[in-house]
């Protein structure tokens, strides 16, 4: 009993997520739940799992919370050295995507080898290659893509997404896409859940979206919310 236990013990916490991006005719549209949780103990129901890193471009954070927020804030940082020295000229998504890819290799044998926890999806929108996204992995791995998702959840939802995206769709259908993936995610991967955030980037700028868990629509074998005991709160919570 007590090896269990001391096993239990030292084994490292587990986390989950869900983030989605996704691009439409003009825009890109980025995505998460709010769940936060360490093992069986979800500490934010209503967190923000995304991070702004210029005036057009988004970070979808998973993986460990610390690395990733770490990560963002130095970005962060160099991103307004560059606007400072171009004189107000903002960097391009990929070259923004290309800093937070280098930290992640440059740090690939931090944490005793095992790397920065950091697994993130930038994306955006800037007037010389419009919308954008990439793929950044914690070994340092940068891909572009059309659509993308990680974290916990994902593996539950590529074959959806797969299935589900196509080109040149609307605002509204790519929105609709996304947060439907997402709850998807959360209503198979005990890790994710709570509320959805949307992220929309287009020429205009940044046009973020709360969705409360009790407006989500149910999922595959989910019990809508009027026939449970109690009601859903907004935060994603049941309550009695």
């Amino acid at each position: 009993m007590d090896t269990l236990r001391d096993a239990f013990m030292n084994e490292a916490p587990k986390t989950g997520t869900t983030i989605v991006a996704c691009v439409y005719d003009g825009g890109v549209v980025l995505g998460a739940d709010t769940r936060v949780s360490t093992g069986i103990y979800v500490s934010n129901r209503a967190s923000d799992k995304m991070a702004t890193l210029a005036d057009t471009t988004i970070m979808c954070r998973s993986g460990s919370a610390a690395d990733t927020e770490a990560v963002a804030g130095i970005v962060r940082y160099h991103v307004e050295q560059i606007v400072m020295e171009k004189d107000g000229g903002a960097p391009d998504v990929k070259t923004v995507a290309q800093i937070a890819n280098q930290i992640n290799y440059q740090n690939k044998g931090s944490n005793n080898g095992y790397g920065l926890g950091a697994y993130m999806i930038i994306g955006g929108w800037d007037n010389k290659y419009g919308s954008q996204v990439f793929s950044c992995t914690a070994g340092g791995n940068m891909i572009q893509t059309r659509w993308t998702t990680d974290g916990s959840g994902s593996t539950y939802i590529w074959g959806f997404m797969d299935d589900g995206f196509k080109e040149n769709m609307t605002r509204e259908e790519c929105e609709e896409f996304v947060t439907r993936a997402i709850t998807l995610a959360m209503s198979t991967d005990s890790s994710s859940g709570g509320c959805v955030r949307l992220n929309t980037v287009n020429a205009q700028g940044i046009h973020r979206k709360f969705i409360q868990g009790n407006e989500l629509t149910p999922m595959y074998g989910e019990i809508p919310v009027g026939v449970r005991h109690g009601y859903q709160g907004g935060s994603g919570g049941l309550m009695l």
